[in-house]
């Protein structure tokens, strides 16, 4: 560890291009996916361009677009939590320069059908870059879902970011990556932070894409219990939207932080947003099993009085 770490980390890149049939020059990295997307709204703005994205979705968004000196352009979800690309289309302004879509949504686990991204890019302008986010891809089991991959090789104007953190379980590690036009790629080396992907970073994401059949386990595994918790919150009375991430959405509007602390309460960390609702994350069954018990008495709660 005394020693700096291949600054274009070519053996990992080299790994990557392998797995999705690319070329290394269409391979971007940095420390987690949302590095990338920072160095992607740096590379595609000048200050005062818009980033647009769903609203709610990641909250880092507009985070980075401001530090970038980008206008944020956030849409409103759908009633039923998904992104609403139609009003997101009309939207675009000649400032815009990137769009974010984040496929499935973070935090509500809503998913983008390939039909409805396919005509979305026909409205979008070539010169708009549109990034599929798709941090949670691995859970995704939609059968009609939108395919980041397919859409940046029939797209010169789509780039694809993936993530270790989600289903590799490297979060600590901090690695992403993005998947693009070269230009775009060489665009990111110049904004991107040196040396931020560390040596042991780069070791552990070779070794992850060398492990498919534990990973999959690993994600079979998740997704059962997914469905497990999904349908014992339905039956509690809670209104959970179906999810394909690692995580399900309850809508809680005006109750968020009372629930929050109830389920802080069973030592179970939950991500409120306050007058909105609660992002639950999956973990092993008996915490899956505590968020089921503790679902019951929030349902209690819930109920209306009479």
């Amino acid at each position: 560890l005394h020693r700096y770490p291949a600054i274009a980390a070519e053996q990992l890149k080299e790994a990557l291009a392998l797995r999705w049939g690319v070329g290394v020059e269409n391979i971007g990295l940095g420390a987690g996916s949302v590095e990338v997307a920072s160095q992607l709204i740096h590379a595609a703005t000048d200050p005062g361009d818009g980033v647009m994205f769903a609203w709610r979705s990641f909250e880092a968004y507009p985070i980075l677009s401001t530090v970038a000196g980008a206008v944020p352009q956030p849409v409103p979800l759908t009633a039923d939590g998904g992104h609403d690309l139609a009003a997101m289309a009309a939207a675009i302004t000649p400032r815009t320069r990137v769009v974010f879509l984040c496929n499935p949504n973070n935090p509500t686990g809503t998913v983008l059908t390939a039909s409805a991204v396919d005509d979305f890019l026909e409205k979008v302008p070539s010169h708009v870059l549109v990034v599929i986010d798709e941090a949670y891809v691995h859970f995704n089991r939609h059968p009609d879902t939108a395919i980041g991959m397919e859409l940046f090789r029939r797209y010169p104007n789509v780039a694809v970011l993936h993530t270790f953190s989600k289903a590799y379980g490297l979060a600590g590690l901090r690695l992403g990556y993005a998947v693009g036009p070269r230009q775009l790629i060489e665009t990111l080396g110049k904004v991107a932070v040196p040396f931020a992907v560390t040596a042991l970073a780069q070791a552990a994401g070779i070794a992850s894409l060398e492990a498919e059949d534990e990973l999959r386990e690993r994600i079979d595994a998740l997704v059962a219990e997914r469905r497990r918790v999904f349908a014992g919150m339905l039956d509690a009375g809670l209104p959970v939207l179906p999810s394909e991430a690692n995580f399900l959405w309850l809508a809680a509007g005006a109750d968020t932080e009372r629930l929050a602390r109830l389920f802080e309460d069973s030592a179970l960390s939950v991500r409120a947003f306050p007058g909105e609702g609660l992002r639950i994350s999956l973990g092993t069954p008996e915490a899956n099993d505590r968020v089921l018990s503790t679902a019951r008495t929030a349902a209690s709660l819930l109920a209306p009085q009479h």
